[in-house]
């Protein structure tokens, strides 16, 4: 999700459709140089494998580092909007169903509950008053603001805190997290406030976003460069290995 940051917070802006077959050239994500590859056993599954890709010279994907596991949404997966066509093999990410969304998406701001990150992402720290907005109905939907800025009325209904740890008795999920930039025009009920976090605990799934062991996150903090256009890509293992060529997937 693209989100915008509201000028005063300096405010970071992290958490239907056409029907394109598979024969995509990859051009929307062409220039990326770093891929984040989550893959599934099938829609419904709750947990990943999460591996991590760089460009070699030549163009071709080579592993880097070790493949971690991961949880998605309690619904499973389901195919979100993003860099990646459209397709109509497998469910369609909607607000609520609990399904993380498939597909291929930039990569955004790193956010978190510090003031400082190891990470050469864009970093903001959240406050008491950062919201992700998750009301379908709001002007600000998919976008995180504070409240501060915007007032306590434009956040009324937000279910997604964004200090857990103050909000939700010292929840520590978004201690370290980094936008999936899912639904970047904020279309109205197709999903919002996708994240990759930190897991509650280990294989437990979420309410749409990528969570993780905290090891796993500080090593993709630590990777990431803003300058190689990263990508995460999510994928049931069968839908990538029907996309891998048209895709250039690794």
């Amino acid at each position: 999700m693209t989100l915008r940051i509201l000028a005063a917070f300096a405010v970071l802006v992290l958490a239907g459709c056409t029907t394109v077959g598979p024969k995509s050239d990859a051009t929307a994500w062409r220039d990326a140089r770093q891929m984040v590859l989550v893959t599934t056993a099938d829609w419904d599954a709750t947990t990943g494998t999460l591996r991590t890709f760089a460009r070699d010279e030549a163009g071709a994907w080579r592993e880097q580092g070790e493949a971690a596991p991961v949880s998605v949404g309690r619904g499973g997966s389901g195919w979100g909007i993003g860099l990646s066509p459209a397709q109509t093999s497998g469910p369609v990410k909607r607000e609520g169903d609990g399904r993380a969304p498939a597909g291929v998406f930039a990569i955004g701001e790193a956010f978190g509950y510090s003031e400082h990150a190891g990470t050469a992402l864009p970093y903001a720290q959240m406050q008491a008053s950062s919201w992700c907005m998750d009301v379908v109905a709001s002007p600000l939907y998919n976008r995180i603001v504070d409240a501060a800025q915007v007032g306590d009325a434009a956040v009324r209904g937000s279910s997604e805190p964004m200090r857990l740890d103050l909000h939700n008795g010292g929840d520590q999920r978004y201690r370290s997290g980094f936008v999936i930039e899912h639904n970047p025009d904020a279309r109205k009920g197709a999903g919002s406030c996708i994240f990759a976090h930190l897991w509650k605990a280990p294989g437990a799934p979420t309410a749409g976003c990528t969570a993780m062991a905290d090891t796993t996150m500080q090593r993709l903090y630590g990777w990431l460069r803003p300058d190689a256009k990263p990508v995460f890509v999510l994928l049931p293992q069968a839908e990538h290995d029907r996309l891998q060529a048209a895709w250039h997937l690794p």
